[in-house]
């Protein structure tokens, strides 16, 4: 609980956690701080610290207003889905779960998420990661030209 926030030695984050997300800085009843109930493992191969879910309540148009400027970013507010949350449009809500291809990802030791999800990726990101032997699944390639690509092959 409380992970994004402040820790005990009064410092901030304890990592690049999202400030317009999850509710990092709401007191509990039991004198903690933080409404988001995260799982998060040790990743060996990565070194650090991994989140195979993102649980519990939602940010809601105060939360996200002290968030962001604790985090010096306060431009966000200017975004759509922020200034639906902010003005009421948007409802504070509660969610989350286990997410599939972090999962598999932790299970399998794979370093990134393309290893183990389909999706468009940064080309110029993809070739640094060939270089290193990660095999990312679409290649920075939109899915309609990877189809044109089976008939030829490749």
């Amino acid at each position: 609980m409380g992970i994004g926030g402040l820790k005990a030695d009064g410092t901030l984050r304890h990592d690049g956690r999202a400030p317009d997300y999850d509710d990092w800085l709401t007191e509990r009843p039991d004198g903690g701080f933080g409404l988001n109930g995260d799982i998060l493992v040790w990743n060996p191969l990565l070194n650090m610290s991994f989140e195979l879910s993102s649980m519990g309540i939602r940010v809601s148009p105060e939360v996200m207003d002290k968030q962001l400027e604790l985090c010096k970013c306060p431009e966000r507010k200017k975004f759509v889905w922020h200034t639906m949350l902010m003005d009421g449009t948007l409802p504070q809500t509660i969610g989350g779960g286990i997410g599939q291809s972090r999962l598999c990802q932790f299970l399998l030791r794979c370093a990134h998420i393309g290893e183990v999800q389909y999706g468009w990726y940064n080309p110029e990101e993809v070739e640094v990661l060939k270089g290193h032997k990660v095999n990312i699944l679409g290649r920075g390639l939109p899915f309609h030209h990877r189809l044109s690509t089976l008939d030829d092959g490749n």
